[in-house]
């Protein structure tokens, strides 16, 4: 499993026109599943994001995670994210996992960021065409993949 985290001062999520969620100061999350990821990924990932020290501390330092900050979350499902451009110029997508797949995984990810930050997070709608906004903060960047720990 593959995260692309992102501090903002904002975000949001439309769907057909709708905003589906939104949030002020905190991370947009990107989550790439593939076929072989487990509840063994999501507890790694969720563990290092919620204490990831991105956010600033009263001295400007980075020194303060999601939690400490009190934070909020959006997270959404992205495919492409284990794109393979190994060979030619049209990206592969099999590493991704297939909805049957991916939909319970997403699903358990997001329980699990909610539990351990207490409170709901936003989402995207899994499989829908989405049109995300972001005022990045920083910016503040960061990839982690479950099977690749040194990214």
């Amino acid at each position: 499993m593959r995260l692309v985290i992102q501090r903002v001062l904002s975000a949001s999520v439309k769907v057909e026109g709708l905003v589906v969620s939104a949030i002020g100061s905190g991370l947009l999350i990107l989550a790439g599943i593939e076929e072989a990821d487990t509840s063994e990924d999501i507890d790694w990932l969720v563990k290092k994001t919620c204490q990831l020290r991105i956010f600033n501390d009263a001295q400007g330092v980075m020194n303060l995670s999601v939690q400490e900050v009190g934070g909020e979350i959006i997270l959404v499902s992205q495919f492409t994210l284990h794109a393979s451009t190994k060979k030619g110029n049209r990206p592969s997508y099999i590493r991704a996992a297939r909805p049957e797949t991916a939909i319970p995984l997403y699903e358990q990810l997001v329980e699990a960021f909610q539990q351990t930050l207490g409170k709901t997070i936003g989402t995207g709608i899994f499989g829908a065409h989405m049109e995300i906004a972001l005022v990045n903060n920083g910016p503040v960047t960061i990839i982690l993949d479950s099977k690749n720990k040194d990214f």
